[in-house]
């Protein structure tokens, strides 16, 4: 679709992840069609900065692979690759698996009551067909091992994978698989509060690598 004509309230001190956010998410939600060019200026224009970190944004998208570009030429919402997905699934499936795997032994009990309220908005969300609200729910959940684990490479490989995986995710919380996501994120927070590193692991795992790719 074109650049919208409505500009979002920002705030003039806008960061450069602020940008990023805005950018991937008007990808993930289908502002920005498949095949459609992106142009630094409109999108400057829209968002309320200059051409700079707009030009930033666009290529850690392009290292994400929510677009393609081409130096001198133009920069385009990539389409949905069937093995991009599966390698990026497999990937963030990894990485969060090994984020629980360091941090079970770590968690503080207001860590895991973190995680429960986050799971409780997650299905009040999905509940409530609110898939916006369940996705920034999920990653709270999600991203509480990550933090409590420490370790900045799993970190930096999640913010490069997570993006391609956004579109999936949609198609996921809005399906009847999504009703059962509850279900493992409850499980994935008894074995944690359990102390069981093994069993927490595999559900994180089995969480992320049962995301539904086509062709699989």
């Amino acid at each position: 679709m074109p650049i919208p004509t409505h500009r979002p309230p920002v705030d003039r001190s806008l960061l450069r992840d602020d940008v990023y956010t805005r950018l991937r998410d008007a990808i993930v939600d289908g502002t920005f069609a498949p095949g459609e060019q992106l142009k630094d200026g409109e999108l400057a224009t829209w968002l309320g900065v200059s051409r700079t970190p707009v030009r930033e944004a666009l290529l850690r998208l392009a290292q994400g692979g929510l677009v393609v570009a081409r130096p001198g030429r133009s920069t385009v919402v990539s389409s949905l690759d069937v093995r991009a997905t599966r390698d990026a699934r497999d990937v963030v499936a990894a990485m969060h698996e090994l984020a629980v795997r360091e941090a079970v032994d770590h968690f503080t009990a207001a860590d895991l009551d973190a995680m429960r309220d986050a799971a409780r908005r997650f299905a009040a969300a999905i509940d409530a067909g609110d898939i916006d609200a369940a996705l920034r729910a999920d990653d709270e959940l999600h991203d509480i091992p990550v933090t409590v684990a420490g370790n900045r490479a799993i970190a930096t490989v999640l913010e490069q994978f997570m993006p391609v995986l956004r579109r999936i995710e949609r198609v996921r919380f809005a399906s009847a698989d999504g009703r059962r996501s509850p279900d493992r994120h409850d499980e994935l927070i008894r074995l944690c509060a359990a102390g069981d590193v093994e069993g927490a692991a595999a559900v994180a795992f089995e969480t992320w690598h049962s995301l539904p790719v086509s062709a699989d």
